[in-house]
């Protein structure tokens, strides 16, 4: 590590149905790129350390998705944000979105209404609504692929579709349990051994771009959702919301199959019982993901990063 790490960093804390955002406020050291994605470069290559400390343990865990606040880069945006994780920068993150508005809305740099954010993936825009509901507008969403078949060790040959919601996705239907919460170590193992399989057959993104979030989809529990899913997320965690990138690509997959129609509102529901509603928009034939849910102010402290302190830079299985 060729950059010292600064003695504390203001955070607060938000979940979106349950998935956990720790949203960076205070104290990161300034970054100098132009752009978003500049930017999200220099945090992974500069602040990997300090990246991870922020949130893997022992001051998270590795289901914490990290939100560094910055300055906007284009002028009708409130704020520029980077998403990261216990592994990595995030090109965009769905419910850290909710949550980021949310959080800008206690700091009481928004009000009710349209905000727009800088991400490295884009412009992004969120509505916070009166009753605290917000729903964000995403990146335009693609299916690249549709029936890819890869062969998985110990499962055999699954079927799934490759799409794009802010992150790459394969999406398929073919699960090793119900999607519940007492499966999770069965549903965890299984979409690992899906991602590994991606990679090792070279079955990718476009441009070569990695896939690095499976998706299962399966028919709801109760009456007034479409559907429950669970979602893979790079570095092993599983997210306990849908998932707002992933809900994006599933829209798009299900768009594709003449499945959903613009406008058309789709409940997903996760494991864990959090749901979002979203639809799509078209726009000169680009397709928009809409995606609603709420976000809960969890905690609000300041990090600190004694230099005598062994596990300064925190620590995670799976980096």
């Amino acid at each position: 590590m060729s950059d010292a790490f600064p003695e504390r960093i203001r955070v607060i804390d938000s979940h979106t149905e349950g998935e956990p955002t720790r949203v960076v406020i205070d104290g990161f050291p300034a970054l100098s790129g132009a752009s978003q994605a500049a930017r999200a470069s220099e945090l992974r290559s500069r602040w990997g350390l300090l990246r991870r400390a922020i949130v893997c343990e022992p001051r998270g865990h590795d289901a914490v998705v990290g939100a560094l606040l910055t300055p906007a880069v284009q002028e009708s945006s409130a704020a520029g944000v980077i998403f990261f994780n216990n592994v990595g920068v995030l090109g965009m993150c769905g419910h850290g979105l909710i949550g980021v508005v949310r959080t800008l809305y206690e700091l009481e740099r928004i009000g009710p209404g349209t905000v727009r954010l800088d991400t490295p993936v884009g412009q992004v825009s969120a509505e916070l609504e009166a009753d605290g509901a917000i729903t964000i507008r995403n990146v335009a969403a693609r299916a690249a692929r549709l029936d890819v078949a890869v062969d998985v060790p110990e499962y055999g040959i699954v079927v799934g579709d490759v799409a794009w919601g802010g992150n790459w996705f394969f999406l398929t239907e073919r699960t090793p349990a119900a999607l519940e919460l007492a499966q999770v170590a069965t549903l965890t193992r299984y979409t690992q051994a899906v991602m590994t399989a991606l990679a090792a057959r070279g079955i990718t993104g476009d441009d070569g771009a990695p896939i690095d979030h499976v998706e299962l989809t399966a028919p709801a529990l109760a009456p007034d959702v479409h559907a429950r899913n669970f979602v893979l997320c790079p570095g092993g965690a599983w997210d306990r919301s849908p998932c707002g990138t992933g809900t994006s690509a599933k829209l798009a997959v299900l768009h594709a199959r003449g499945r959903l129609v613009p406008d058309e509102p789709w409940i997903l529901e996760s494991i864990t019982g959090g749901r979002f509603t979203a639809w799509l928009t078209l726009s000169d034939g680009v397709l928009l993901p809409h995606v609603r849910g709420r976000a809960f102010i969890t905690g609000e402290s300041a990090l600190r990063f004694d230099a005598a302190d062994p596990f300064r830079t925190g620590f995670t299985s799976t980096a």
